[in-house]
């Protein structure tokens, strides 16, 4: 919770963000020509599985106001220089309320993250121990997140 000081008065107010993510989907070669799905397919599926998560798997320290899908899916071109593809995005808008930021890192470091809007309050600051806090959980998000992609690739 943020302390937020009015003349001489400290209140304590949550703060309100609004981060978009976007999940890929690349389309899966179906079997016998038929029962594959396109890759605006895939990035639809994939995006209905994570609401389903966020609604269901209360997150610590997090409350989800709104979930807005009403983003369409867009397709783009990636690739190696050599070698390209199309995928799909299906981009969420979270509206949430948090206690502290450092409940925002497991969103903040994952791929699908695109963008932070800060809704209120219009300042924020942090104590010298808070920020040590917040910087330390952050260099511990990201350690945990590459040992976690070091063992789904070299398997």
């Amino acid at each position: 919770m943020m302390k937020i000081r009015i003349g001489n008065e400290l209140l304590t107010e949550h703060i309100r963000v609004q981060i978009r993510v976007d999940y890929r989907g690349e389309s899966r070669n179906g079997r016998f020509f038929f029962g594959g799905k396109s890759k605006e397919q895939m990035a639809e599926t994939i995006r209905e599985q994570q609401v389903a998560l966020l609604r269901n798997v209360p997150l610590q320290g997090i409350f989800i106001e709104d979930v807005d899908l009403s983003l369409d899916i867009y397709a783009v071109t990636e690739g190696d220089g050599r070698r390209t593809h199309e995928v799909a995005y299906a981009p969420i808008i979270l509206t949430l309320r948090i206690e502290n930021l450092d409940d925002l890192l497991p969103l903040l470091i994952k791929p699908e993250f695109r963008k932070i809007d800060f809704l209120s309050p219009e300042n924020i600051t942090l104590h010298r121990l808070d920020l040590e806090r917040l910087l330390f959980r952050i260099s511990q998000s990201y350690q945990q997140e590459i040992k976690l992609l070091e063992q789904k690739y070299l398997r």
